[in-house]
């Protein structure tokens, strides 16, 4: 696995904002996370070194939620033909737990799917799932909305591009990104956003106050609740975000070797997030004419889903092994740790209640 020179993407979209001028925080995060020569994702495996997803810290996670769409397909009648995706499954961690989980239901045979756009973890996923037909799609298109669709994406809204801005006296200013003799750094652009375009709790913001929206986030709920609301099946969202109404404070990091790191220092050695507005997230469902549940803490979703028990029939199978497992069923659900800071989101169709809301 060969990563780029430090440095090379710089270059790269320093020329690309000399043609064409200042690019949107929006553009930058495509550029650095998915360039297929320089981008984080397009380059690298980046789990354990970076940064460590719920999946790698406890097989627990992904059984639950494989436990979770077997339930759900049981609840809709069992359907015989029907798909199972992930977005964004990083090294199948989360998929092989959960596809072990379901065997306790046989007849559960959907089509396999996942949505990853990076060479380097397909490879990956490959290797780690390799007793099972997998189709890989780069992006969650109309392919994937003529059956019923059992959904999985952990951490993968929070990577969605987003656009920052800025309150000022003068209004809302979106945020961009120049440079200036081949360094990047942020600037205002000089006109103003239409106050009309803000969201009712955004038009009292105070001045410097921020405000983060992701249309790629809100267009792609919105698919998957119109194909939940009108092909059947369910959707479970779990990432790091507001659990209520979201602030004024920016949200947007850069995270390398599991330190925070600048954002634009090195476009393409560091992951790239914000905080996922899940209130936002919620409506984008309900548009797509789902029934929408949460967000509930993962920490309260998971423990209402058995995780202790779960933790205790492991323990007590694998004694050896109980102090590592007791400690990763904790560090997902510990409030203090990922239990309150990560929610959970689910989209059902109109009718159905989805277990651990």
């Amino acid at each position: 696995m060969s990563v780029p020179p430090a440095g090379a993407l710089t270059t790269r979209i320093a020329a690309l904002i000399a043609a064409q001028g200042p690019i949107s925080i929006a553009q930058y995060m495509t550029l650095a996370l998915h360039d297929a020569q320089g981008g984080y994702y397009a380059t690298r495996d980046p789990l354990g070194a970076d940064f460590t997803t719920a999946p790698e810290i406890s097989q627990m996670f992904g059984e639950l939620l494989g436990l979770w769409c077997v339930q759900l397909w049981h609840d809709q009648g069992r359907p015989k033909h029907c798909r199972l995706v992930e977005l964004g499954p990083g090294r199948g961690t989360l998929m092989a737990d959960a596809l072990r989980a379901m065997r306790v239901a046989p007849s559960f045979k959907p089509q396999l799917v996942l949505v990853e756009s990076s060479p380097v973890l397909r490879a990956i996923q490959q290797r780690h799932l390799a007793e099972f037909d997998i189709i890989w799609k780069n992006h969650f298109d109309e392919q994937l909305a003529d059956a019923p669709l059992f959904l999985l994406a952990n951490e993968f809204f929070d990577a969605l591009p987003i656009r920052q801005y800025v309150k000022t006296q003068k209004g809302w200013h979106e945020r961009m990104v120049v440079a200036n003799e081949g360094a990047l750094s942020f600037a205002l652009a000089p006109g103003t956003m239409p106050t009309a375009i803000l969201p009712a709790n955004r038009v009292g913001a105070p001045e410097g106050g921020v405000y983060e929206t992701s249309a790629a986030a809100g267009a792609l709920a919105r698919e998957i609740g119109h194909v939940i609301a009108a092909q059947g099946g369910a959707a479970l969202l779990l990432d790091y975000g507001y659990g209520d109404a979201a602030g004024f404070g920016e949200t947007l990091q850069a995270v390398g070797a599991n330190n925070f790191a600048d954002i634009l220092a090195q476009p393409g050695a560091h992951d790239l997030s914000a905080h996922v507005d899940f209130a936002a997230l919620a409506e984008a469902g309900r548009q797509g004419g789902a029934a929408v549940f949460g967000p509930r803490p993962q920490g309260a979703f998971l423990s209402s889903m058995g995780l202790a028990e779960r933790a205790g029939q492991l323990a007590k199978a694998h004694p050896a092994s109980a102090g590592e497992l007791i400690a990763g069923a904790r560090r997902l659900i510990d409030p203090v740790q990922m239990g309150t800071l990560f929610q959970a989101l689910a989209f059902v169709p109109p009718g159905v209640t989805p277990p651990g809301f």
